[in-house]
């Protein structure tokens, strides 16, 4: 009776851990629009796919500090970015892009609020899904805490 039950709770324990959620944070700072793509609005897709493929789900968190302001402003024109042609002339897709992102794969967006002053905005500059946290830092280290593995796109 005993090996019955023995076998029984690591059959359970098994099956919990093939069950678990992934989770990640992406340190988000390129402000380089190809690496922005390929590795995070790209990237994503494919990892949720992966991981869906295991019938597992991925949560994943962005957060968005350094050169990466520029892509989840609602309005660049009327920002400093406005000089960015690159950023210019793929906004509107981009834009698309990105709140499909949290529409269809529920990504979560957090902004370093510390950053925003020197890149002139304010939370009405940028797109209402993007949460504001006090700094990038704190985000990263509350998110790792929680057992988020941790990956940079930098540039």
């Amino acid at each position: 009776m005993k090996k019955i039950l023995i076998i029984l709770l690591l059959a359970c324990a098994i099956l919990h851990a093939e069950e678990e959620t992934a989770q990640v944070v992406y340190d988000l700072t390129t402000g380089n629009l190809k690496t922005f793509e390929r590795k995070l609005l790209k990237g994503v897709v494919a990892n949720k796919a992966h991981y869906e493929g295991k019938l597992k789900e991925l949560n994943v968190v962005v957060v968005i500090h350094g050169g990466a302001y520029k892509f989840f402003t609602k309005d660049p024109i009327h920002s400093i970015f406005k000089r960015d042609n690159a950023l210019m002339e793929n906004h509107k897709t981009l834009a698309k892009r990105i709140k499909s992102m949290v529409k269809n794969y529920d990504v979560e967006f957090l902004m370093c609020g510390a950053g925003m002053s020197k890149n002139k905005l304010q939370a009405k500059d940028i797109y209402s899904f993007v949460k504001i946290i006090p700094n990038s830092t704190i985000g990263l280290i509350d998110k790792q805490n929680e057992g988020y593995a941790y990956i940079p796109i930098g540039d």
